[in-house]
């Protein structure tokens, strides 16, 4: 294939803006999918994809359309696979930016829009859903302006949905989008994008070839994990594969190799020949560490095996899902799994449940703590419970993050009262035409449980919200445990800030209340640091009256016998276990 004749092109748009419903009419128009094939999100191939109607794993598709081969990348709109995003844009030359009409610019349009001016690409910017009643086409289309400094003109408004004017954005990639440049070098190097795993083949690559070129056959190596394998076959997707001899430089394809797990080669990695490797890889490449963490156990303990194998053949195809087994008093044996955000984590939760038929309880999702002890060794804890004796910690840090939201202008002041309550801190505030960009810093763990729905609705629900991982800081932070009859429940301890404790304490106390049933005997229900007891609750008894059996009514008797179940009952208390509920492990996710 001819360099000058290659497009390659992304779209990119915050989420549910129309991107997969987009790439849709462009398979119908160039006549890449046959009408009677064609169904709505095409790309979007698993069935939660289709029912929350986001893009999860993202997908490449080559179309032709007028002599040209246009290569086409998929990408999710979600924050926690930004660094995805990122790899995709760096293996093309051109975006698409695809801008709700009804909605106008959001927090993860601005954030992908950063990443691809990073990469230097050519941006189309586009605005969908022109045909509903509620679209605002001059504002939207002021504020593209506004933020890519482009000419109105260069704006083409489409609807996605009926295919009115998607023709013209297929002829406005072949005319802005460049061609991929030509290479003097001989080695040979291709960037991975994505990689998945199929059970009959092993691991199937996407890459985007930059110099070279990979015959079928060739014996290939990873430059960042070091693992060697063999190309077993090469090609193309339009959209199914369409095996080929080699693949050129400049074009976007698919590598079938012996591989049993995607961890060893991982997206943005750089693929060269064995017999001649390449001196340098490709820029970009970084190991994408979770730093959301929560305890899986499942509802009955003999499933902890399946529950193992379910999650070691998901992480065959998520080189990011990072797993230990956990072992708790109360809930039995489980497993702690590392995800890269919540949106992740539900996920992965939702895949276990449907796919593999497993009832599981979900503990309170943390982030993970540095940790230095006072003879100088560092620790990275995961969970609350892993924390050392506080008297051996010289200092606990804790990932801080930057975060940036969008939302029309008289929500500013809740917003910020909201992120204040965050231990949040305002660091500016701009103007996008009616609405206005905060960006600001906070602590990871304080964002985790129900921040975006506190978001929600102080916005009603108008605010979108990204965030990226700005570092770690040294903070006053405190284990709290809860202790249910006197018994420390380990599942429960959380990570807090000491001023926020208190408060934490005394909440959590009161959702335990109305989640554990009430018992025969009176249990308490207390948070503490440390020997220190910040709260309590006290769940009452059941009152057994067994004084039915006296049909006469002595006082005497009836005392007696009220005597005999007193010191039934404190007995009990000493001995007694608490049947403690699922629910009770996640009441930090709907802390409000």
């Amino acid at each position: 294939m001819d360099i000058e004749k290659i497009r390659n092109f992304c779209i990119i748009a915050h989420i549910d803006h129309g991107k997969s419903t987009l790439a849709d009419r462009m398979l119908e128009i160039t006549g890449t999918v046959a009408k009677r094939e064609m169904k709505s999100q095409l790309l979007d191939s698993m069935e939660l994809e289709r029912e929350k109607g986001i893009t999860i794993k993202l997908t490449p598709v080559r179309m032709q359309y007028k002599g040209y081969a246009l290569n086409l990348i998929d990408t999710p709109g979600h924050v926690d696979f930004s660094y995805e995003v990122s790899r995709s844009l760096q293996a093309v030359e051109g975006a698409i930016l695809v801008v709700d009409a009804t909605q106008g610019i959001q927090a993860q349009t601005l954030a992908n829009v950063y990443l691809a001016l990073e990469q230097d690409l050519r941006i189309i910017p586009v605005i969908n859903k022109i045909d509903l009643p509620a679209s605002d086409v001059p504002r939207v289309s002021a504020e593209i302006v506004n933020l890519l400094g482009c000419d109105e003109s260069e704006i083409i408004k489409v609807s996605a949905k009926t295919g009115e004017h998607v023709d013209e954005v297929l002829d406005a990639i072949i005319e802005r989008v460049p061609a991929p440049k030509k290479s003097d070098s001989d080695e040979m190097r291709a960037l991975i994008f994505d990689s998945y795993f199929d059970d009959y083949r092993g691991v199937v690559l996407y890459v985007r070839m930059f110099d070279g070129v990979l015959p079928k056959n060739a014996n290939i190596h990873m430059m960042a994990t070091g693992s060697n394998d063999i190309a077993l076959e090469v090609g193309v997707l339009n959209p199914k594969m369409s095996p080929r001899s080699e693949l050129q430089p400049g074009e976007i394809g698919y590598i079938v190799t012996n591989l049993k797990a995607t961890r060893e080669a991982k997206v943005g990695d750089t693929v060269t020949l064995t017999k001649a490797p390449a001196k340098q890889a490709l820029p970009g490449y970084k190991n994408v560490r979770p730093f959301v963490y929560a305890g899986f156990f499942p509802v009955s303990n003999d499933q902890y095996k399946e529950l193992k194998e379910a999650l070691e053949k998901l992480s065959l195809s998520d080189s990011a899902l990072q797993f230990e087994p956990e072992n708790s008093p109360v809930l039995g044996f489980g497993l702690r799994i590392g995800f890269l955000g919540l949106l992740h984590m539900d996920i992965i939760r939702e895949r276990l449940e449907r796919e593999f038929k497993l009832d599981l309880i979900v503990t309170n999702p943390s982030t993970d703590y540095h940790v230095t002890l006072t003879t100088g060794e560092e620790l990275d804890i995961r969970s609350a419970s892993d924390l050392p004796d506080i008297t051996k910690v010289a200092e606990i840090r804790e990932p801080w993050t930057k975060g940036e939201i969008i939302t029309p202008k008289e929500y500013i002041g809740p917003i910020l009262d909201l992120i204040i309550n965050k231990r949040g801190l305002q660091k500016n505030i701009s103007y996008i035409d009616t609405r206005a960009v905060i960006d600001f810093e906070a602590p990871m763990a304080n964002l985790l449980t129900d921040f975006y729905d506190q978001l929600k609705s102080a916005t009603s629900g108008y605010a979108s919200f990204n965030y990226e991982l700005a570092g770690y800081k040294a903070e006053d932070l405190v284990r709290i445990d809860f202790l249910v009859a006197g018994e420390r429940i380990d599942a429960l301890s959380v990570m807090a800030h000491r001023s926020e404790a208190d408060a934490i304490g005394r909440t959590v106390t009161k959702k335990l209340k109305e989640v554990i049933p009430r018992q025969n005997f009176e249990v308490a229900l207390q948070a503490a640091i440390g020997a220190r007891i910040i709260s309590r609750e006290t769940l009452g008894a059941y009152r057994k009256d067994v004084t039915v059996k006296i049909h006469t009514g002595d006082r005497d008797r009836k005392a007696k016998l009220m005597e005999k179940q007193k010191r039934g009952k404190a007995r009990m208390k000493r001995f007694g276990k608490v049947d403690i509920p699922s629910e009770a492990f996640t009441v930090m996710l709907k802390r409000d």
